[in-house]
């Protein structure tokens, strides 16, 4: 038996894509959810959940994009969430000063805010600590509004995408593969080395040569750490946000090799 969102919205979306927005509690927290699908029945019987980057959104462009891509190329379903304090969690002025810094930051302002390698550290692992059971729950939520057309499961996200997944993935085992990427390994940073070192799923990681905000040295750091036997790194030219078009599309490849 199937069971719908908890006060969910549907939207009909172009191309014959409908857009399913529910919240869950977990922890005590309200966590704003999406869901994008074929408004046809389901053929495809896979779901891919997209992490957002830093300072973004379950909807944000790239994420939609993305969404409605797989809905309407492959008929996959995609799940998304806002995490901790971004999207609908902060106010827009919040969401503002947040997209600001980060943009100052890409931009190679050496004097735009940034936390030290231990607070940057300790954030992040606490960040995990709350979006790792958020998306577990978002997960368990959306195949069970699905039951049991979905029996297969990717995961894609990069930057911050990466280091809510890595913890995430370490943790949740019904992903089957990930494209994961723009992210880094610290020395210092213990947790996340163990973490990437338990995954042992098919792996992408992407990362950009000349990335302002991401080390080369601890970016190969993180690709090395991956547990995983059937993994690979692919190194492009240009900043954090100027990942080639080829890349992106060579996802889809990848997805299509590893989910059924």
């Amino acid at each position: 038996m199937s069971h719908s969102p908890p006060l969910s919205t549907t939207t009909s979306l172009e191309n014959g894509v409908l857009q399913i927005d529910f919240s869950i509690e977990v922890a005590g927290e309200t966590v704003p959810c999406v869901i994008w699908k074929p408004s046809a029945p389901l053929e495809a019987r896979t779901l891919v959940a997209l992490g957002h980057g830093g300072s973004q959104h379950k909807q944000a462009p790239n994420i939609r994009d993305r969404a409605i891509h797989y809905a309407i190329t492959f008929g996959w379903v995609s799940l998304a969430i806002d995490a901790p304090a971004h999207g609908e969690r902060i106010t827009r002025d919040e969401a503002e000063a947040e997209r600001l810094k980060t943009e100052r930051r890409l931009q190679g302002d050496v004097r735009a805010p940034s936390l030290p390698f231990a607070e940057k550290i300790a954030f992040l692992d606490t960040l995990a600590a709350q979006a790792v059971p958020e998306w577990q729950a978002a997960l368990d939520t959306a195949l069970a509004f699905f039951a049991p057309a979905v029996d297969s499961i990717g995961y894609w996200g990069v930057s911050q995408g990466t280091w809510i997944g890595v913890p995430l993935l370490a943790k949740e085992k019904r992903f089957m593969c990930a494209v994961l990427g723009l992210a880094h390994l610290h020395p210092d940073h213990v947790t996340l080395q163990r973490a990437a070192q338990a995954i042992t799923i098919p792996l992408r990681f992407a990362f950009q040569w000349d990335d302002p905000i991401r080390s080369r040295d601890y970016g190969i750091a993180l690709f090395t750490a991956f547990g995983s036997s059937e993994k690979s790194m692919h190194i492009n030219p240009g900043g954090h946000t100027a990942i080639p078009a080829a890349e992106v599309e060579s996802w889809d490849a990848f997805f299509q090799r590893y989910l059924r």
